[in-house]
């Protein structure tokens, strides 16, 4: 399983939807609003034959109001 982190920036006013269409994908295991230069933090796990810039790709650069991310990938857990 690859875990990975990705830091969402949401046009002005449209954090809400954002978050709410990704918790309708059920496709992140977290959503958080944050402060900052990003609005959502988003965790997510796939396997390990994802190709994660190919799930970030057609999954989150399709939703109405993403205007940029900044993907973690993740390499252990402690």
């Amino acid at each position: 399983m690859q875990t990975f982190f990705v830091e969402i920036k949401c046009a002005l006013g449209r954090t809400y939807d954002v978050a709410n269409a990704l918790a309708q994908a059920e496709i992140a295991s977290e959503i958080y609003s944050i402060a900052g230069r990003y609005d959502i933090l988003a965790k997510f796990y796939v396997g390990p034959d994802v190709d994660i810039g190919r799930f970030i790709g057609e999954n989150l650069h399709g939703l109405e109001g993403i205007v940029d991310t900044r993907t973690i990938i993740t390499f252990k857990a402690f």
